[in-house]
């Protein structure tokens, strides 16, 4: 079932001096598939038809695998999730995604690399079983160029229910497919802004113009990578990030995950109160959903999260 859009929340808070924010909340769409997963998924799924097996890649935490194996499992379709670890290594998302009945495959390094930057070396691993048919190869975190398609169409509805286009749109950024949907939606109106989750992010760049050219949109200039605001990486959390985390939530009563939307909201406050956001500044934040993942962080969901 494809949900209804996700609500605009206003916020007020002094964590956001100067600025009118909005919250946009996809971490709402789905119990399951929320947030820019279920856009990212959208259209590459409703494009197959039959009993495809569908092959895609992520690592021990991966919200586009857990996201994926209930999209997939609703349908009566097969997953085969290249896993970067060692055999044996396990966490309550892969435990899930077993669970739903995908085929989990662990790859080393060397060849999540390759399967990364080599566009048919998942090919090795399609017909592992001796299967005749054609399997379906999504990339990771989803960021196929038709997966820009579904994100885009969150501007639309924020344009219905605000009324107006938002002087800045600010979202995390991981594989930069989101960053690319959302610059395609918004049509070069505005700024949009990308907090980068990880270290070494400014290969971003790069990638957005390749997702933005292959799904035939122009290259948008009104964006902003910020690779300052990582935290040290995916799977790591500092206090001040905590604290603001706690905060919000305190403040607002939107939880929010330290991977991803955490970040990009504590990005946002710094600039904020810097001035570096001029007051005055109407700016939606996109919740990306993940809300799944905080069980990587003992601690995290009692206290963040519904």
């Amino acid at each position: 079932m494809i949900p209804a859009a996700s609500p605009c929340q206003p916020v007020q808070s002094d964590l956001f001096p100067g600025i009118r924010l909005w919250v946009k909340r996809d971490d709402l769409l789905h119990p399951q598939v929320s947030g820019n997963k279920f856009r990212k998924l959208k259209y590459p799924l409703l494009a197959l038809s039959g009993q495809p097996l569908v092959l895609s890649m992520g690592g021990l935490w991966s919200n586009h695998l857990h996201a994926l194996a209930h999209a997939l499992q609703q349908r009566g379709w097969s997953g085969r999730f290249l896993v970067r670890a060692h055999a044996g290594m396990d966490s309550a998302m892969l435990a899930d995604c077993r669970a739903l009945g995908m085929q989990l495959v662990y790859v080393s390094r060397e060849d999540y690399r390759r399967l990364r930057d080599e566009p048919d070396f998942w090919r090795q691993y399609a017909q592992l079983d001796g299967e005749s048919s054609e399997p379906v190869w999504l990339p990771e975190g989803g960021s196929a160029a038709s997966a820009l398609h579904g994100v885009a169409e969150l501007v639309a509805e924020v344009e219905q229910e605000l009324r107006f286009v938002p002087d800045q749109v600010w979202l995390a950024a991981g594989t930069g497919a989101t960053a690319a949907g959302v610059l395609a939606g918004m049509r070069g109106r505005g700024q949009v802004t990308a907090v980068a989750s990880f270290p070494n992010a400014a290969y971003l760049h790069n990638e957005l113009a390749r997702l933005l050219f292959q799904a035939g949109y122009p290259e948008w200039q009104n964006f902003r990578l910020l690779t300052d605001f990582h935290h040290g990486g995916y799977a790591r959390i500092s206090p001040e990030l905590s604290e603001f985390c706690e905060n919000f939530y305190a403040s607002t009563g939107i939880p929010t995950e330290p991977v991803y939307t955490g970040k990009m909201l504590y990005a946002l406050h710094l600039l904020c109160q810097s001035g570096i956001v001029e007051s005055g500044q109407t700016v939606l934040a996109l919740h990306t959903g993940g809300m799944q993942g905080v069980r990587g962080f003992p601690g995290w969901a009692g206290h963040h999260s519904k």
